[in-house]
């Protein structure tokens, strides 16, 4: 990438997504795998399905690791009650490792106060996410999942220029617009050249627990449409599940046993 890079790639000439521009990672780590998960807007629970996914994956063997690049929103320690902040040496950044052996690295791990606003400019931002590459001792990894921001800004560039990225699962919420914000992300991995894994709508329905009906809170679901519009697979159609809401805000998400990203962590390790 040039010096003068302004991040706009619709105003450049440049082929970035042709040409190999990864960031060696911290000379102790190996990661075999780098799965990116996407939002073309926030609040549709990305957070909670990186995490869950991960520990989907924990529980099939795998060693597990998550890069948490929402610089400004990071929630991925909160999921598994990791508090205390970060150690280093002299070979990098020790990531937190969660009770059931997940590697976690998070701004809210460097921080004084959880609570500190990150008032960071984008180039920054983009910064502190290539340093959780370059700097961290990631060590033996199967499967990294970064949790990345909404949209398709700097971050998200960055971590599609500078990381391995071996593809992007795409998460949505069933509402009018998704068609228009799936297309966005898919439309970002396609120019960047990673692969699109499929897509997770997350709140698809409500399913009561008295007498099992399921309820379509948020609207219909059009993804299946979309899906084939955009060529792309529905790895999951999750349920509001008030219980793992529950887990993700108490720490406990290693410990909640409805996962509901098993099956989405079998059809990707296979």
């Amino acid at each position: 990438m040039a010096e003068n890079c302004t991040h706009d790639c619709s105003s450049c000439s440049q082929s970035c997504g042709e040409r190999d521009m990864h960031t060696p990672i911290n000379a102790q780590s190996h990661v075999k795998k780098v799965i990116a998960v996407v939002s073309g807007k926030g609040g549709v629970g990305k957070s909670t399905v990186t995490s869950s996914l991960a520990v989907a994956m924990a529980r099939r063997g795998k060693k597990v690791a998550i890069l948490d690049a929402d610089i400004t929103g990071p929630s991925i320690p909160t999921a598994f009650g990791v508090h205390e902040r970060a150690t280093g040496t002299d070979e990098g950044i020790n990531p937190a490792v969660t009770p059931g052996g997940i590697k976690l690295m998070s701004l809210n791990l460097l921080t004084e106060n959880e609570t500190d606003p990150v008032i960071w400019r984008g180039p920054v931002l983009a910064g502190v996410v290539t340093q959780f590459w370059t700097d961290v001792v990631w060590g033996d990894v199967d499967y990294m999942f970064v949790d990345m921001p909404p949209g398709t800004g700097d971050v998200p560039l960055t971590v599609f220029q500078s990381l391995p990225v071996d593809g992007i699962v795409v998460v949505t919420s069933p509402q009018d617009l998704v068609s228009m914000i799936v297309a966005k992300a898919v439309n970002m991995a396609h120019m960047m050249n990673i692969p699109v894994l499929g897509v997770v709508e997350n709140y698809s329905y409500f399913q009561c627990p008295d007498c099992g009906k399921k309820h379509a809170i948020f609207g219909e679901s059009h993804i299946e449409k979309v899906a084939e519009d955009l060529n792309l697979t529905v790895l999951a159609q999750l349920p509001m599940d008030p219980a793992l809401a529950a887990a993700f805000d108490s720490g406990k998400l290693e410990q909640f046993d409805r996962n509901p990203m098993e099956q989405v962590a079998e059809k990707l390790d296979k």
